[in-house]
């Protein structure tokens, strides 16, 4: 078995024989400062390694550029976070099923790098419509959201669940087909590296998941 798909048995975390996780280990190594994370160019979310010498290389799947306002009322768009290391996802603030399991979980991450201004939480409100700045204000105050740090998106709905769908692939496969009619509501969190690149997926209402991407982020943050 190739070396990378050893490596991607290995960080999915499959069970298997002591005698077959010595080898993985023997020949992946543990986590350490030099473990990579892969990319993400399709829905499907296929792991790709790819190495800076690959011709590929240039070709890395993009967050697409956006133009958004914060719970303050600023301007965000894609080179406001290039640069950072962020995890985004998508909510609104009178959701009263999934949401607040997410964002009390992101409250996790965000305590975690409160202090390093390289990381970044971006969530989009999926109802922008009644998620307007001062709205996301209001929230962010009642849930003591750091708005340096962590900002809560609003503007264009069509904009919105594009960058959702077919730039995020917060949807997976599923989003590709559905129009902006169809309401966008995903439990997943995404984690974007400094150029804009997906370099993982988890569920956000998984405390499981939240220390994986914890783990993740400080593998990003060394990277270069």
């Amino acid at each position: 078995m190739e070396l990378l798909k050893l490596k991607a048995v290995y960080q999915r975390g499959i069970n298997m024989p002591p005698i077959a996780a010595l080898f993985l280990l023997l020949l992946c190594g543990c986590r350490s400062n030099t473990d990579t994370l892969p990319f993400y160019n399709t829905a499907d979310f296929t792991a790709e390694w790819i190495s800076k010498s690959d011709p590929a290389y240039a070709n890395i799947h993009t967050i697409d550029n956006f133009a958004l306002q914060n719970q303050l009322g600023h301007g965000i768009n894609k080179d406001s976070l290039t640069g950072h290391v962020y995890v985004a996802n998508f909510f609104f603030s009178t959701c009263p099923s999934i949401c607040p399991v997410m964002m009390s979980n992101l409250q996790q991450v965000s305590h975690q790098f409160a202090d390093n201004p390289e990381v970044k939480l971006v969530s989009f409100s999926v109802m922008p419509w009644r998620d307007d700045v001062k709205q996301l204000h209001d929230y962010a105050s009642i849930h003591h959201i750091n708005n340096n740090q962590w900002y809560l998106l609003t503007g264009n709905q069509n904009q919105i669940y594009n960058l959702g769908r077919r730039s995020y692939f917060s949807e997976k496969k599923a989003g590709l087909g559905k129009d902006n009619s169809a309401f966008l509501h995903t439990e997943s969190m995404l984690l974007i590296d400094k150029k804009s690149r997906i370099r993982g997926i988890y569920t956000a209402t998984d405390t499981g998941q939240i220390k994986r991407v914890i783990a993740d982020i400080y593998i990003l943050l060394k990277e270069k």
